[in-house]
């Protein structure tokens, strides 16, 4: 096992070990408290929860070859995973949403309890986000894993409900302010419902074979354009399945040149993509400057 590998798997563990202890701790701030804000933020840290062990299992069959049945790996089980991950978050949000306005509404609002206990919960939460972001990011700019980078990206998005849960709290126990409580929580029940739209959004493109982000399109074909020996390429498609984004490419090389000559610039352009763009497959037909379709070929 290579020494990114293990460094990517230890950031996984770490996040789902983080993720867990979170979990526990904004269980036991929301017995003591009754705080939708509280109840929002766990919901938060129960969908990081979910994303972090995916994206371990990620990293762990990432490690693995190729089997006979599947020639292309296993990836796309991380995008159904992230579709039943984001469904779960919508009905999270919709539930924490609707008790919020029905406590608004209510003619007996509900009264928070052991606000400082909460308060002492989330700072503690906020504490272990921040190491945890702090050494993923470690990870990611060492071994370039867009996974690692991801999850990393996605707790520091969780900063934010945590701090405004700390401050509903505040609020509750120095002035009475019980329904702040409630607007803190329909805001963070819409950034979840937001988080898990872009999520399903995400890997419902990748399982219909989306092409990769234009920029990395536009970075590829820039690096393939200036290689040495390569004439001009076409064809350049790609799609997405999990953390893995496939390239395939026709390139044009001097037709006079000897096979192994072609095979090496095929060879080294491969190497120089998956340098450039970490997380790829890629695959390089190679043609002569100017050959045309054969009138047989059939159309795509």
């Amino acid at each position: 096992m290579s020494s990114h590998t293990r460094m990517n798997l230890s950031a996984g563990i770490a996040s789902a070990s983080v993720a867990l202890v979170l979990v526990a701790l904004k269980l036991w701030a929301l017995g003591g408290t009754s705080a939708l804000s509280v109840a929002a933020s766990l919901a938060d840290s129960a969908m990081d929860l979910m994303v972090s062990l995916g994206g371990l299992v990620a990293m762990i069959y990432a490690a693995r070859p190729a089997d006979e049945d599947h020639h292309f790996g296993h990836t796309s089980a991380e995008d159904f995973a992230a579709l039943g991950q984001s469904i779960f978050v919508m009905i999270a949000a919709g539930a924490i949403g609707y008790a919020a306005v029905g406590r608004l509404l209510s003619d007996a609002p509900t009264e928070l309890a052991n606000e400082g206990r909460g308060m002492v919960a989330m700072a503690l939460s906020i504490v272990l986000t921040l190491a945890l972001v702090t050494w993923q990011r470690f990870v990611s700019k060492r071994t370039g894993s867009r996974v690692v980078a991801a999850d990393s990206l996605h707790y520091v998005g969780d900063l934010l409900p945590a701090v405004g849960a700390i401050l509903s709290l505040w609020a509750s126990r120095a002035f009475g302010l019980h329904s702040i409580d409630s607007f803190v929580a329909i805001a963070a029940a819409i950034m979840l419902a937001f988080g898990a739209v872009s999520i399903f959004k995400g890997a419902f493109d990748a399982l219909m074979d989306r092409s990769a982000d234009p920029e990395t399109i536009a970075g590829i074909g820039a690096l393939v354009a200036g290689f040495p020996g390569v004439h001009g390429f076409h064809d350049l498609k790609t799609r997405t399945a999990g953390s893995v984004t496939f390239v395939n490419l026709h390139i044009e090389l001097d037709g006079r040149q000897s096979l192994d000559d072609a095979h090496a610039i095929g060879a080294a352009l491969r190497r120089a993509i998956l340098t450039e763009f970490p997380g790829t497959d890629v695959l390089i037909h190679k043609d002569p400057v100017g050959v045309e379709p054969h009138p047989d070929d059939p159309s795509r």
